[in-house]
């Protein structure tokens, strides 16, 4: 694995204060990677790739919740005289979809039957006992941010030069390395990218299981028609239930048609 970037950056992480260590403004400049136009890409210390993985659930970009988050679990473990492979490892469990998003994701994952899959009472046992069984990422696998704010899929990343760079380099190297996993990619831009490196012969067509909404507190309505928590009738007209409904059942058929991993009980 290439932790080139995770030495240039961890004596810079060694040294954050402890507002930059909370997200202070500082942390994104001193973290910074490039910067174009509107368009800046900060380090997060998710270079850990988990070779075991059966499934790959592929965010956008990390956020600046998970950035956070993951900067402070690299510099707390290499505080303790962690290595580096060890640190990226707590990192990547402790700050991938941390937040709010992380219960969302647990529950639509369990709905599509992913738990069944894999053999496990609720996907929230990937983030704990059983996280060799999964690789979180994203597309982006750097922090991208449009204007300071969060990146959220405008403009296209495979049209734009900077971020199809960032897609090519990290995410596209890291999916080649995983050639038995199925991907899950959250919501249309990332089922976009992926079908974009279909296209470019880096996965296959059938290891792609798109139709999950993206977990962010954003989508909570499209989130609570798909687990079936808010009913039709009460949606606002900016969500979609017919689509919603052909993504699910898609998802569900696919998942289905993977079988099960488990064989009296043993994860094979």
């Amino acid at each position: 694995m290439d932790y080139s970037s995770f030495h240039r950056f961890a004596p810079i992480i060694q040294n954050l204060s402890s507002s930059e260590l909370k997200g202070a403004d500082s942390l994104f400049e001193k973290l910074l990677m490039k910067r174009e136009g509107d368009l800046s890409i900060s380090y997060v210390p998710f270079e850990f790739i988990n070779k075991e993985a059966r499934v790959v659930i592929v965010g956008i970009t990390p956020g600046k919740t998970q950035m956070v988050n993951a900067v402070a679990e690299v510099r707390r473990q290499l505080d303790s005289g962690c290595s580096a492979e060890g640190a990226l490892q707590a990192a990547k469990l402790t700050g991938a979809f941390s937040g709010a998003m992380r219960p969302n994701l647990i529950a639509l994952l369990d709905k599509i039957g992913m738990n069944q899959h894999l053999g496990l009472r609720t996907c929230e046992q990937l983030f704990g006992t059983r996280s060799l069984l999964a690789q979180t990422t994203s597309a982006l696998r750097n922090a991208v941010f449009l204007r300071n704010g969060n990146y959220n899929g405008t403009p296209n990343m495979v049209k734009t030069p900077v971020l199809k760079r960032e897609l090519m380099s990290g995410f596209a190297v890291e999916a080649r390395l995983l050639p038995e996993a199925v991907f899950v990619p959250l919501g249309g831009t990332v089922a976009d990218a992926l079908a974009y490196l279909v296209s470019e012969g880096v996965i296959k067509r059938h290891q792609v299981l798109d139709g999950l909404p993206h977990p962010a507190g954003a989508n909570a309505e499209r989130i609570a028609y798909f687990l079936g928590r808010k009913r039709r009738e009460l949606l606002s007209v900016k969500t979609n239930p017919d689509k919603i409904d052909r993504e699910k059942a898609l998802v569900i058929a696919q998942v289905s048609s993977l079988g099960s991993l488990v064989h009296g009980g043993v994860i094979q």
